[in-house]
């Protein structure tokens, strides 16, 4: 957990970049990326160095030669800001852009592939120098540390981002996983990765609960750190910043591309994925021309939230199970492609739970009502019960400010229910949540909102009789009546 003495040094960071010039947050995460990136280099050859030192042979596939030691984080660090400045920008920079790569300019990493854009843009060799030194100060040996800094840096984010984006909470993310349960043998994607929130806590939950599976040979490790984890976006800024927040989290290779997800059709990723964990951006409608056809023919519509419903069902292998975030639209719209989207979920395929959300789960950065729908790719049905659960609270107000209230949160109940669905059948349809048979909701139109199930007790409440209040304001008319003779008779 990150400590409060952490979160001041980054917030003082954040400062010294803001008053340097540099005000939009993903800019700030981003020139950041790139100088963790460059210290975490330095670390990895550290250790190499130290190693073959101990065994007194070569290093093995060292990261910096002889000639670029002067790259080296340890190195420039004690420089003067000048010559720091000229040694990162000219020098560290070009290098992290094409690492790993041939001379073809094939191969690299993930993240040097997502760097080939990217622009350094640090303002001047004074900030440089602050900013590295400021970073050096905190002690990152830890990679918990690494990366709960970098995940809270990303919760300064303070708006929105383009085309409906915004940060998934990571208590919500961290629900949906645990609910899931990855396991070694999963292929997890995030077709909507923004900054890989849910492949970074899938990796947190197999390093929690399968670690001897994931490190128990040299094939198990590579299968975890290339294999496992899946991601896609459009933004090069996005996956700059969702390949290092994955590396920092100790996966070092994962498969993250450029996409639009909704746009190509690629046959590669059918049936590919055995978890699909995402909270997709809703941009409202897509042009026919520029969705992929495959997508059409699933479900005919130009809403993007039910297109991503269409390409989870395609990009699921049979048996794949899902948790996926989506505005209330999607449970009760009365559109033809509403209807279709929600008959083939309950029909053709395994709908396990809806979730619904308080409204204020995403506020600052927007007033959504939304819910997470749970649910397994049969092809063959299996549509038993629905589960249904009415969040009322998360653990934070509800309002923009999104106070901490730990006593106030519905996720342990929520988990602990879902784990033991058999009592959900004593539930009544008044308690925060129960078990609906699928004939009612085939009777509603395949309805999928809570409300539509969900009964209210509402109390009873006991009135006076009309004679009674009628009563009381003949005797009120009376004593105002009686006052105002007295006050005639004061002013006489």
């Amino acid at each position: 957990m990150i400590t409060g003495e952490i979160k001041s040094k980054v917030d003082r960071i954040w400062d010294t970049l803001w008053s340097g010039g540099i005000s939009n947050p993903l800019t700030i995460i981003e020139q950041l990326t790139y100088l963790l990136f460059i210290k975490r280099l330095d670390e990895i050859h550290t250790l190499k160095e130290n190693k073959a030192n101990r065994l007194k042979q070569a290093i093995e596939e060292p990261i910096f030669t002889p000639k670029q030691d002067k790259l080296r984080w340890s190195r420039f660090k004690e420089t003067s800001p000048d010559e720091m400045f000229t040694t990162v920008r000219d020098h560290a920079f070009p290098f992290i852009k094409t690492i790993g790569q041939t001379a073809s300019g094939e191969g690299g990493s993930t993240y040097s592939h997502h760097m080939k854009d990217a622009t350094f843009m640090m303002p001047t060799p004074k900030v440089l120098s602050n900013i590295v030194d400021q970073l050096d100060a905190i002690d990152m040996a830890d990679s918990d540390t690494k990366g709960d800094l970098y995940e809270y840096m990303l919760g300064k984010i303070a708006s929105a981002g383009q085309n409906g984006q915004f940060r998934t909470p990571r208590h919500i993310i961290n629900l949906m996983v645990d609910m899931t349960a990855p396991t070694p043998k999963d292929k997890i994607c995030d077709p909507a990765l923004g900054t890989a929130g849910f492949l970074v806590a899938s990796a947190e939950y197999l390093h929690t609960h399968h670690s001897d599976a994931i490190y128990k040979d040299a094939t198990a490790r590579r299968r975890f750190n290339e294999a496992t984890f899946h991601g896609y976006d459009f933004d090069s800024t996005m996956l700059r910043i969702g390949s290092m927040n994955m590396l920092l989290h100790g996966v070092e290779n994962p498969d993250i591309r450029y996409k639009d997800s909704l746009s190509e059709n690629d046959e590669d990723d059918t049936e590919k994925y055995s978890l699909i964990l995402a909270n997709p951006p809703f941009a409202g409608s897509l042009d026919y021309e520029s969705t992929a056809k495959d997508l059409q023919r699933i479900v005919k519509t130009k809403k993007t939230e039910l297109l991503f419903m269409a390409l989870f069902l395609r990009i699921l292998q049979t048996g794949g199970r899902a948790a996926v975030i989506v505005p209330d639209g999607v449970l009760f719209g009365s559109s033809n492609a509403h209807q279709q989207i929600r008959k083939l979920l309950v029909e053709d395929q395994k709908l396990d739970a809806v979730i619904s959300m308080p409204s204020g789960v995403f506020k600052p950065y927007a007033g959504v009502s939304t819910a997470i729908l749970l649910f397994t790719k049969t092809n063959s049905g299996g549509t038993d019960h629905v589960w249904f659960y009415d969040m009322q609270a998360d653990g934070f107000s509800l309002d923009d400010k999104r106070t901490p209230q730990p006593d106030k949160s519905d996720l342990p109940d929520i988990l602990k229910r879902w784990k033991n669905l058999a009592k959900e059948k004593s539930r009544a349809r008044t308690d925060s949540s129960f078990l609906v048979p699928k004939a009612e909701i085939v009777a509603n139109n395949y309805d999928l909102s809570l409300n539509r199930y969900k009964e209210v007790v509402h109390e009873t409440v006991d009135h006076d009789s009309p004679k009674k209040i009628l009563t009381r304001l003949a005797k009120l008319e009376d004593e105002i009546a009686k006052g105002r003779k007295e006050l005639e008779a004061l002013l006489k």
